[in-house]
């Protein structure tokens, strides 16, 4: 099985001309981006990198971003994505918690001489863009690395499936930071089985919005140049009209979000002021779409087909998928599993539960990490033969399609009684005026736990001023 850089280098080689990423005026075609990433991780190796050695990316998304990430993997590195908006000790602390040896950033970050100065020498770094000038040390440039390293479409890399290919560190549910550990196999697992279901081509273009650092938006680089299709970087939601300008100019064919990302495009724009003809899918993850939201993009936009999906990091991005056309009939499912994967409901013991009982998904399939880097003991607690457990309470009804009813952390216990938070939100969005809501727990002396709604309402809203039949919000 050959790893993520094949998969790009095949991309390369089929069409070496097409347009692989772009960011405003700045476009790269496949042979271009190929040539780039040769050269990095031509770089790489004259340093005596290692098999394996960490190296972080403090970038936004850009092209360079994509150079850098493969750029790492082809010399056999692993990448250790940073979110660029964290402050020096968050980013000192991954750094060191993963052992990295090396560091691309961008030279102008602000938090990058406070960084350079607590790591020290234990951390080679290359600067892309111009330094600050209260960086008092020196770095590796990245323009001096494209100008003097050879590139071209022949070169060696690792060919080992296995090896690992990222670790990307999320807190979880408990605020400790986990980082966890994906080979080239867990990846071209997930990448195999979305560009099945959304039937990504050559042809496909998306806008993104979502970060590279973060699952999600590292699940759409690798599917999108696996296939060969384009990359349109557009960083933030800002001006979501924005956004819609430049999926019309470009005429893509796809956009990912997570459930704010479609609030902010139903909220605060028109979608049917812009040409979006020429897209052909939507994908929603990272959280649960309210059918109400989910109804309104099916009538603004009827050509589009929109895929509801879930997953975690620890599973490469995607455990299950809701078919377009089972919307309407399975409002709030999370769908079915994605091809590879197996998914069952299981009680506090590990045994599975009858259809339309609530308990812990379990999820096992070869996109399933390979565990928390250095540390063991939260590795044993969430992969247990070969099962990931989720952490995520569900249901499946009689057709086998899943229903997340909460996290075992988030759910409310009020009294005698168990609520789920989502259950609640999904009641009070199909409320008219209310664009968004969140529904927590909060304590409560004579129950243990009241239910709370934070909502942000329309202008036009009626919804927080008591009148009947609306809900009250804080």
């Amino acid at each position: 099985m050959s790893t993520l850089v094949h998969l790009l280098r095949e991309s390369v080689e089929r069409s070496p001309d097409r347009e692989a990423v772009t960011r405003g005026d700045h476009r790269l075609s496949y042979a271009e981006l190929w040539d780039r990433v040769v050269r990095v991780a031509a770089f790489l190796k004259s340093q005596g990198i290692k098999s394996g050695a960490r190296v972080g990316i403090l970038l936004e998304n850009s092209p360079e971003y994509v150079v850098c990430h493969y750029g790492i993997l082809a010399a056999g590195g692993t990448v250790v994505a940073l979110n660029a908006a964290e402050r020096a000790r968050r980013i000192s602390s991954t750094l060191k918690h993963c052992g990295a040896s090396w560091l691309f950033a961008a030279g102008g970050h602000r938090e990058l001489p406070a960084v350079a100065a607590d790591m020290g020498r234990r951390v080679e770094i290359v600067a892309v863009g111009p330094l600050r000038a209260s960086m008092d040390r020196e770095c590796h440039d990245y323009n001096d690395i494209l100008k003097n390293h050879a590139g071209g479409l022949e070169a060696s890399f690792p060919d080992n499936a296995e090896g690992l290919a990222s670790i990307i560190y999320t807190s979880g549910t408990t605020g400790d930071p986990k980082g966890v550990m994906l080979s080239h196999a867990n990846l071209r697992a997930n990448v195999k089985s979305i560009v099945g279901y959304l039937g990504l081509t050559e042809t496909d273009s998306i806008v993104n919005v979502l970060p590279f650092h973060y699952s999600y938006g590292n699940s759409v680089l690798h599917t999108h140049l696996a296939v060969g299709g384009r990359l349109v970087i557009h960083n933030g939601m800002l001006y979501p009209t924005k956004v819609l300008e430049v999926m019309a100019a470009e005429r893509v064919t796809g956009f990912s979000g997570v459930p704010s990302t479609f609030a902010l495009l139903l909220g605060r724009a028109r979608l049917t002021d812009h040409d979006l003809s020429s897209l052909r899918y939507m994908t929603q993850a990272g959280g649960p779409m309210p059918p109400v939201n989910a109804r309104r993009l099916q009538k603004a936009l009827p050509h589009v087909k929109l895929f509801v999906m879930y997953g975690q990091t620890e599973a490469s991005a995607r455990l299950s998928y809701l078919p377009p056309d089972r919307l309407g009939d399975k409002p709030g499912s999370c769908g079915i599993p994605i091809p590879g994967v197996r998914m069952e409901i299981r009680d506090e013991k590990g045994e599975p539960v009858a259809k339309g009982v609530t308990g812990e998904i379990w999820a096992k399939g070869d996109n399933v990490m390979q565990g928390y880097w250095n540390n063991p003991g939260a590795t044993a607690g969430v992969l247990v033969g070969g099962w990931l457990k989720t952490g995520d309470l569900a249901h499946v009804d009689d057709e086998g399609y899943f229903f997340i009813d909460g996290r075992s952390s988030d759910m409310i216990k009020s009294g005698a009684h168990r609520i789920s938070p989502q259950e609640v939100e999904e009641v009070i969005a199909e409320i008219d005026g209310v664009r968004e809501v969140a529904v927590v727990g909060v304590p409560d002396e004579l129950l243990g736990q009241a239910v709370k709604a934070v909502i942000v309402a329309d202008d036009r809203a009626a919804v927080l001023q008591g009148q009947p039949g609306s809900a009250q919000g804080p």
